[in-house]
């Protein structure tokens, strides 16, 4: 099924969950006031929440100076994705991964981790930024505080109808309203996490368009996977809510491809590639070719002594060729 199409059934199903939840615990007006203070919340979050996530992760803004290689592949891959430049931050962080925050494309901004660089060639770091310019284009951001919107205002239904006891006046059964109180947030969520996942597959498909290279992709999500397992991310750990906006799940100990995943298992998205691979033919080049560095980064934990290809120069810390 078309990824569009499958997003657009799953957030029908959500809206459905939350009418028939509102209708049963709070009636019409329990439901609109839950509804209007959950989307109040959520709107707050979404316009203040690039600035939130970036600083939970403590990323630090770069530009043409100071990661000339990284400024010139992302500009390349969003013009090739028909996106204004967005703004690229570096997270000190052992763990390969990255994300893409902003509530628009021309308020975007990709945060990559240090492990990242550290670990891949260009052709993997371009597939990977790729990815995060398909979810800037698709919207995804927009998309995913749709969801957590309606999914505040399930959660919210069944609060109101713990602390007052539900819809009196339709005569409701006990224990069926319990029962909707205690499913419906677990089914909200689960459909959260299979949109969630859903957008994954979506961005790995143009992703792969935009770098014109499905297969450094897929290279790049296995050894990003491989990176999860042996490096702790710790701000992720610390701020699990941001997992789903990684392009790899940064938490540890969620290996199985389940309903409460926020991602897709690596190796079925690495498939879904190699077939989209086979259609493509040989990779195109594009946003790739100029981007090859005339020498490697120093290895992850090194000292930092060359700038390597990323960067101009070494930044303020001492750790790492980022600084």
């Amino acid at each position: 099924m078309n990824g569009y199409l499958r997003t657009t059934l799953l957030l029908a199903a959500m809206t459905a969950l939350f009418v028939a939840v509102g209708g049963v615990i709070g009636g019409r007006g329990g439901m609109m006031v839950a509804f209007g203070v959950a989307c109040a919340t959520n709107l707050f979050a979404w316009w203040n929440s690039d600035r939130m996530v970036l600083r939970m992760h403590n990323a630090q803004p770069v530009g043409p100076q100071e990661a000339p290689e990284l400024y010139r592949m992302t500009a390349r891959l969003a013009q090739n994705a028909g996106l204004p430049m967005p703004a690229l931050y570096i997270i000190h962080e052992d763990q390969p991964n990255a994300f893409a925050t902003g509530r628009s494309p021309e308020k975007a901004a990709v945060a990559v981790n240090t492990g990242l660089l550290n670990r891949m060639p260009p052709d993997e770091v371009a597939g990977v930024i790729a990815h995060e310019l398909a979810h800037i284009r698709n919207r995804d951001t927009l998309i995913m505080t749709m969801t957590a919107c309606l999914a505040g205002a399930i959660g919210m239904l069944a609060q109101f109808g713990f602390l007052f006891g539900g819809n009196r006046e339709r005569g409701m059964n006990p224990i069926a309203a319990i029962l909707v109180m205690l499913l419906a947030p677990i089914g909200a969520m689960i459909v959260q996490m299979a949109i969630s996942r859903s957008r994954e597959y979506e961005a790995d498909r143009a992703g792969a368009e935009i770098s014109g290279n499905p297969l450094g992709l897929a290279n790049a999500l296995t050894r990003l996977e491989q990176g999860r397992l042996t490096h702790v991310n710790q701000a992720a750990e610390a701020n699990p809510a941001t997992a789903h906006m990684f392009i790899i799940n940064p938490l540890a100990g969620l290996r199985m491809d389940g309903l409460f995943s926020t991602h897709p298992k690596t190796e079925n998205r690495v498939a879904a590639l190699m077939e989209l691979a086979g259609q493509m033919g040989p990779p195109r080049g594009r946003g790739q070719a100029s981007f090859i560095p005339q020498t490697g980064l120093p290895p992850a934990g090194g000292t930092g002594a060359a700038p390597g290809p990323w960067g101009a120069a070494p930044p303020r810390r001492q750790r790492g060729p980022w600084g």
